[in-house]
């Protein structure tokens, strides 16, 4: 057989790195699945403020204590409300990490 014409063992390489692309990428769906329903709940002003965001960063919902109302001004809610959000984010990001950063430690390249 001419040289550079047997390319067997080659192909059983690159069909077993497909393969092993293929299970990684049903990894990958699966993880975002479960984080777009997973939930984090971030707290500010002692609990006044409560923001729910799914693994996947979506903000589900957004609570605010109607005592802090009355004696609160628009600038400090506005504040409380940001650190919420942001915290939750973060929390978020956290979750993600924790459940995706093990499948691309797995990545053949």
């Amino acid at each position: 057989m001419a040289k550079g014409f047997n390319k067997g063992p080659q192909m059983g390489g690159q069909a077993g790195m497909m393969q092993q692309l293929q299970r990684m990428q049903k990894q990958m769906e699966e993880a975002q699945a479960k984080l777009a329903v997973e939930i984090v709940t971030a707290t500010a002003g002692g609990g006044a403020i409560k923001v729910v965001m799914t693994g996947d960063q979506k903000c589900q919902s957004v609570e605010i204590n109607p005592e802090l109302l009355k004696d609160m001004d628009a600038e400090m809610l506005q504040d409380l409300v940001l650190s919420a959000v942001n915290m939750a984010l973060d929390q978020s990001r956290e979750l993600q990490q924790k459940l995706m950063g093990p499948l691309a430690g797995g990545l053949p390249f």
